[in-house]
């Protein structure tokens, strides 16, 4: 008798344990390779160790379970309860989504990170009138231009089809002449090969990520602004964590942000030496096209900041107040 009710003990145990592990899906739009996804893993990994299996969050990659547009409505509407997006490309719905791609603000890792902690504030409550909590970003490399041709001056951009991701990107074509089209991460290389676009702007990771040497030919190191992936948590599920869970998704995620900006910054210029390796013509913009970039900078920083008002100028005082 002793020995059934132990049983059923036991059993009613593992029964109520299960009941209360709860699993997050998290949509990405890199692929598993790429090292946001794999910082994202390793983040989901501490989570379940951490939390004792109280908490597993599911990796789906690649634009699996949601493309890259459809992620960031989908955590807020509670369809996915945790996903990662580049916040720039929502610029449309508030400006203050682009503090991290204003063309030739904050150039460097060190920067970056600056900027980051200044945006934090002002983005996390933006995001939280939204339903969503910031848990944590991580950089792309520092982004450069990428062409099918040689560009060695303006007049070379003029009319050049441009993959943009974001608004920022897209005003970054108009600017130059260029004409920009809308293409996801998970659509890059069949718009490169069919000739959809034949340039654009971003880091060495996504050169690799998509080998843009079989479609492109020339890699232009601009150091324009390194955008950032911002892993977000839909705010009803956090808040609904028991504490202790809510402590270990935080603490993580600090590791996280930590973990992926040094692992960005290391890769940073192994990507780019295997742009070279691979046959592209890698190097800096000559000094019309840096003039130009410049000029196209300082506009784009006004605009911004007339767009965003207080928030972008408290955004931006705090940044130079570091």
């Amino acid at each position: 008798m002793k020995t059934k009710l132990s049983a059923a003990v036991a059993a009613s145990t593992l029964i109520c344990g299960a009941a209360t592990a709860e699993t997050w899906d998290m949509p990405m739009a890199y692929p598993a390779s790429n090292y946001h996804t794999e910082n994202a893993q390793e983040f989901a990994d501490a989570v379940k160790a951490c939390s004792g299996g109280e908490l597993e969050i599911v990796i789906h990659a690649g634009g699996s379970l949601f493309k890259g547009g459809e992620i960031k409505r989908a955590v807020q509407l509670g369809e996915a309860q945790i996903g990662e997006r580049l916040l720039s490309a929502h610029a449309n719905e508030n400006a203050v989504f682009a503090y991290d791609s204003v063309p030739f603000l904050a150039t460097s890792f060190e920067a970056s990170d600056t900027l980051r902690d200044a945006a934090a504030p002002t983005l996390s409550g933006v995001l939280a009138d939204q339903n969503l909590t910031l848990l944590y970003s991580v950089p792309w490399p520092p982004q450069g231009l990428y062409f099918s041709k040689p560009v060695a001056s303006p007049d070379d951009m003029k009319g050049v089809k441009f993959r943009a991701y974001n608004a920022i990107t897209a005003r970054v074509a108009e600017l130059a002449g260029m004409v920009p089209t809308q293409i996801e991460a998970a659509d890059l290389k069949q718009a490169l090969a069919t000739g959809v676009v034949s340039s654009m702007i971003s880091s060495g990771s996504t050169g690799v990520d998509e080998s843009v040497w079989e479609d492109m030919t020339n890699f232009y190191d601009v150091k324009a602004w390194l955008p950032r992936n911002t892993v977000f948590v839909n705010k009803d599920a956090f808040d609904g964590l028991p504490e202790n869970v809510q402590t270990c998704v935080t603490d993580e995620a600090q590791k996280a942000q930590t973990r992926g900006t040094e692992k960005a910054a290391s890769l940073a210029g192994g990507f780019i030496d295997t742009l070279a390796g691979n046959g592209m013509t890698v190097g800096a913009p000559t000094e019309a096209v840096s003039a130009k970039l410049v000029e196209i900078g300082g506009v784009m920083t006004a605009e911004w900041l007339e767009t965003t008002g207080d928030q972008g100028k408290a955004i931006v005082d705090a940044y130079k107040a570091e």
